[in-house]
C-alpha cells in the first residue's frame, strides 16, 4: 500500500502591541524584570473583571489577513473556548470560533498552493515554569504572558511533505516580520508551530484520524517532527492498526514525538459567544484604511529584484533583510543602478557591512574591494602552470579519465593564489592548460 502525507499547520504569532488583548497591562512578556508584574484582574481571571478589545490587535490581524490573500469579515465576534489548565485562570480562553476576522486565503510555495482556512485573534495563556523552590521541584505560573494578543493562522490540509511545511512556515515568518506586527521569534516563543499529520491512501481523502504535534519552536524541528510522525503512522498502518488520535510533543533529546494527551474535538471546548464583548462590524472604508497600510510583501520584492538581474537565491536573502533591501532599493533608483548585482552579491556574502551606510558609500566600498581582490590573467596562468608541474600524478590521473581529480587541482591553484576566485574559471583554465 502506498500512503500520501496529509498535513495542516496552525501557527500562533504574538502581536507586539503596546498593551495586552483585553486589558491595559503592558505587553512585554520577554522584557519583564520578574514574573507577574504586568498583570491586573482581567488577565489574572478575577471574578467580575470585564475585558475590552484592543483595536490595534484587530487591525493588525486584518492586515495579516490581507497579506495572506484572505477575505476580511464584515462582522466578527469573540467566543469562549473552555478547557481547564493551570495557565488559564478563567477556565476558558477568549478566542474566535465561527466568525473569525479573516478566511479563505492562500500562500504559494515552490511545490504548490496552500489554502489558509482562517486567521483569527485570541488571548495567549500564562506560562508554566517548572523550577526548584527550596530544593523541591515546583510548578509556577508567570501571568506576564496571560492575555497577550495571539493570532492563529490555520491552513487547509494541503501540505504534502515535511519540506513543504517548513517552506510555508518560513514564508509566514517573513510576512509577519515585513508587516512589523511581531518579531516572530521562535526561540522566545512569540511564534509557535503546530502540525496536524495523517496519511491517506489516495492523497485526497482525509483519513479518519489525525495526530497533532504542538508547540514546535523551530523550522528544523517542524520538518523532523512531521517526518517522524509520517514514518510512525506508516508502520502502524502497514500492521493494520490505526494511529491513536492524540496530541503529541516534539522531544529533541529523544529525536521523536511523545504522547501528551488525547486529542480534543471542537465540541469538547463548549464554544459560545463571549457575553462581555460586543460583536465587531466593519465597513469598506475600514478595510481601505487597513489596505493602505500594506507594504510590499517579500515575494513581490523578490520578483522585483530578479527582474533587476539579481540571482534568485541572493534576491531572497536581500528581501529578508531590511538593511540589505534598503541599500538595493536605493541603488535601483540611482545612477549606480548598474552596480546592483555586484553590490547584492557583496552584501549577502558579507564582504561589506551596510548598517548605517548610504548606497553611495556601499558602492564605493564594493568597488574598492573588487579592485583589491582582482587576480590578473597572468597571475592565474602562472599559478595554473605551477600546479600542473608540481602535481604530475594528479594531472596524469586526470588525463587518464579520472575527472574527479580536477577538483583537487582547482583547490591547489586557489591556495597558491591566496585569494578568492571563481572555481569554475580556474577549472576552465586548468582543463585548457592540461589538454594543450
Amino acid at each position: 500500500m502506498t500512503y500520501f502525507p496529509i498535513i495542516g499547520l496552525e501557527i500562533h504569532v504574538e502581536l507586539k502591541t503596546n498593551s495586552k488583548m483585553f486589558c491595559g497591562c503592558k505587553n512585554d512578556p520577554f522584557g519583564a524584570g520578574k514574573p507577574n508584574i504586568y498583570t491586573c484582574p482581567v488577565c489574572l481571571g478575577m471574578p467580575g473583571a470585564l475585558p475590552r478589545t484592543n483595536r490595534k490587535a484587530v487591525e493588525w490581524t486584518q492586515l495579516l489577513g490581507l497579506a495572506l490573500h484572505c477575505n476580511l469579515a464584515t462582522q466578527s465576534k469573540f467566543d469562549r473556548k473552555h478547557y481547564f489548565y493551570p495557565d488559564l485562570p478563567k477556565g476558558y480562553q477568549i478566542s474566535q470560533y465561527d466568525q473569525p476576522l479573516c478566511e479563505n486565503g492562500y500562500i504559494d510555495t515552490s511545490v504548490g498552493r496552500i489554502g489558509i482556512r482562517r486567521v483569527h485573534l485570541e488571548e495567549d495563556t500564562a506560562k508554566m515554569q517548572h523550577i526548584l523552590v527550596h530544593g523541591t521541584r515546583t510548578s509556577c505560573i508567570d501571568f506576564n504572558r496571560s492575555g497577550v494578543p495571539l493570532v492563529e493562522i490555520v491552513t487547509e490540509p494541503d501540505i504534502r511533505s515535511p519540506q513543504q511545511a517548513r517552506e510555508y512556515a518560513k514564508k509566514i515568518q517573513e510576512i509577519v516580520r515585513t508587516l512589523h506586527i511581531s518579531d516572530a521569534d521562535m526561540e522566545k516563543g512569540s511564534m509557535r508551530l503546530e502540525a496536524n499529520i495523517s496519511l491517506s491512501t489516495d492523497g485526497k481523502t482525509l483519513p479518519a484520524y489525525k495526530v497533532e504535534v504542538k508547540n514546535i519552536n523551530s523550522f528544523r524541528f517542524l520538518e523532523k517532527a512531521c517526518t517522524f510522525e509520517l514514518e510512525r503512522h506508516e508502520k502502524l498502518l502497514t500492521q493494520n492498526a490505526v494511529p491513536v488520535q492524540e496530541t503529541r510533543g516534539w522531544s529533541e533529546s529523544k529525536n521523536g514525538t511523545v504522547s501528551q494527551r488525547s486529542k480534543e474535538n471542537a465540541e469538547d471546548y463548549r464554544y459560545f459567544p463571549e457575553p462581555d464583548l460586543p460583536p465587531m462590524r466593519f465597513s469598506d472604508e475600514d478595510f481601505e484604511k487597513i489596505r493602505a497600510q500594506l507594504p510590499e510583501l517579500p515575494e513581490d520584492a523578490i520578483s522585483r529584484y530578479i527582474l533587476a538581474g539579481i540571482p534568485e537565491n541572493i534576491a531572497r536573502t536581500v528581501a529578508q533583510n531590511r538593511s540589505f533591501a534598503g541599500v538595493i532599493d536605493a541603488l535601483l533608483v540611482s545612477s549606480h543602478k548598474n552596480m546592483v548585482v555586484s553590490v547584492a552579491q557583496a552584501i549577502v556574502n558579507k564582504k561589506v557591512l551596510v548598517e548605517g551606510k548610504s548606497a553611495d558609500v556601499v558602492v564605493a566600498e564594493v568597488t574598492a574591494f573588487s579592485k583589491n581582490d582582482e587576480i590578473s590573467e597572468s597571475n592565474l596562468q602562472t599559478a595554473v602552470h605551477a600546479v600542473i608541474e608540481e602535481q604530475e600524478k594528479a594531472v596524469a590521473d586526470f588525463r587518464s579519465g579520472k575527472q574527479q581529480v580536477l577538483g583537487f587541482l582547482v583547490g591547489m591553484v586557489i591556495r597558491k593564489l591566496g585569494k578568492k576566485i571563481d572555481a569554475k574559471t580556474v577549472a576552465e583554465k586548468l582543463h585548457s592548460a592540461i589538454q594543450a
